[in-house]
């Protein structure tokens, strides 16, 4: 099903897939926009670790354990942790986009550090407990955002974020309303009619 929704989005072409090592953390690019370099995205993680690791040292030696490795692709979210693979995804577009600081990408990096930890630590993955876990990774994220040049942003929506409801901090997504959004604003950016 993926291979048929990226041919379709991409008229056929394979994403092309990288390995790096960002500061001893394995990275795989699965880049599937000819629009956006893969040498920016790496050169993105590397400066959002390096805040973590500077500005939160703590967190950045958790994260080196928790994180088997990472992943950045295109995803219905900016970032999300895989526990069956320890992998923390980042999400393509916004890796690279300029209207968001390297910092409010180091935050969406340690906020899924923090579900690693969790996960580590065993605390459940069930969705009952998914708002007080949010809650746990914002305020990771606030720490940060308190300590990091240019943090407000990253303080900001931290702090709105984990004064939401149960439901809006934790929400559910819908699988396939995600890939048809995703594969619509990709066809747009790359001027793909349908």
């Amino acid at each position: 099903m993926i291979e048929r929704l990226l041919n379709s989005i991409f008229g056929g072409r394979s994403p092309t897939i990288a390995r790096y090592d960002v500061l001893g953390i394995p990275v795989r690019v699965e880049n599937t926009r000819p629009d956006i370099k893969t040498e920016d995205v790496v050169a993105r993680l590397d400066r959002a670790l390096t805040l973590i690791r500077d500005f939160v040292p703590h967190h950045f030696r958790h994260l080196q354990r928790d994180f088997d490795h990472m992943i950045v692709k295109r995803f219905a979210c900016r970032g999300a942790y895989f526990h069956e693979q320890r992998a923390c995804l980042v999400e393509l577009t916004f890796s690279v986009n300029p209207d968001f600081s390297d910092a409010e990408v180091a935050a969406t990096i340690l906020h899924e550090a923090m579900h690693a930890r969790l996960h580590v630590l065993g605390f459940p993955l069930e969705m009952e407990d998914r708002a007080r876990q949010e809650r746990f990774c914002r305020g990771a994220e606030i720490e940060f955002g308190r300590l990091v040049p240019e943090g407000e942003r990253v303080l900001a929506r931290a702090q709105w974020t984990s004064e939401l409801s149960d439901e809006e901090v934790a929400p559910e997504i819908d699988a396939q309303l995600a890939a048809r959004r995703i594969a619509e604003v990709d066809r747009a950016a790359l001027g793909i009619r349908r």
